[in-house]
């Protein structure tokens, strides 16, 4: 094969795995920021928490992988809702820096408690075997874990399209993140909806962080080190934008795994800039409402 055609397959298919990683955990981020306009800088601790949880089940107990992202997901996602009760409701109304101190507090906190539980080192996994080696797609051999994770990203995907279209729940939350008044004046418990909603994202980030530990590892950093990768996401899609954020994670995924392979000196300086570029031409996001 040619090495140009080869060199950019790969940058594709390897951004497309990174890309999906970036969407399943920002867009909980993504819709909960636009309904309720709440600045959840800790979404990134329940991705790491649903990372931690993943390797933990399987590496102590032998829990199967699938069935460790399933508990990961509704753990995860069902515990936040005693955060979102316990402290967010009691901040809804703050100002944005109160939200924001609120928030960087309990990622450090999430920090240190990983550290203390964990340890300050990467904890490996050992994905099942059927997950390993390659997949020969005719043309060329993938890794077979990251062909999986851009299955498993369309399923999720297509998943919460069909929930947001499809569905009276999806409706309610589209209504809401357009006008929150106005759905209220309608009848819809817009404060229960978002419990509901805050749930659903936190156990997507979750599920995000699970599915991320082989790509892009699991520390007690996590949290704060991805954080601005996700808040990218949601600022370039636009707020509350399931299709915003899909298409934000895909041009920053590939773009910024394009930059690191042809020019792994200068980092991640592309993402930035295009982030910059695309906010100056659209401020309020790809998607996101003018």
């Amino acid at each position: 094969m040619d090495p140009f055609l080869n060199t950019a397959i790969s940058i594709v298919f390897d951004g497309l795995a990174y890309a999906m990683v970036l969407f399943v955990v920002s867009v909980g981020m993504s819709v909960t920021m636009g309904l309720m306009g709440f600045v959840n800088l800790a979404h990134g601790a329940f991705a790491m928490a649903g990372g931690y949880v993943v390797v933990s089940l399987m590496n102590r107990f032998g829990v199967p992988f699938p069935i460790a992202l399933v508990v990961a997901f509704f753990g995860v996602g069902l515990c936040s809702v005693a955060f979102e009760r316990g402290l967010y409701a009691r901040f809804y109304k703050a100002s944005e820096l109160d939200q924001v101190l609120l928030t960087i507090g309990l990622v450090f906190m999430a920090i240190a408690a990983a550290t203390f539980i964990f340890g300050p080192a990467p904890l490996p996994v050992t994905l099942p075997d059927y997950l390993k080696g390659q997949v020969d797609l005719g043309f060329r051999a993938f890794p077979t874990y990251r062909v999986f994770m851009i299955v498993a990203g369309g399923v999720i995907i297509t998943a919460l399209w069909l929930t947001f279209e499809k569905t009276r729940l999806g409706a309610q939350i589209r209504a809401a993140v357009d006008n929150r008044r106005m759905a209220q004046s309608l009848g819809i418990d817009v404060d229960r909806l978002f419990t509901v909603t805050f749930a659903l994202g936190s156990g997507l980030a979750a599920l995000g962080g699970g599915l991320s530990v082989d790509i892009v590892g699991l520390s007690p950093g996590y949290a704060i080190e991805y954080l601005v990768f996700f808040l990218i996401v949601v600022a370039v899609g636009g707020l509350g934008s399931v299709k915003g954020a899909f298409f934000a994670a895909l041009v920053l995924g590939i773009l910024d795994n394009a930059g690191k392979y042809l020019y792994p000196e200068v980092g991640a300086f592309m993402i930035y800039a295009v982030t910059i570029a695309i906010l100056l031409w659209r401020p309020n996001g790809l998607f996101g409402r003018t």
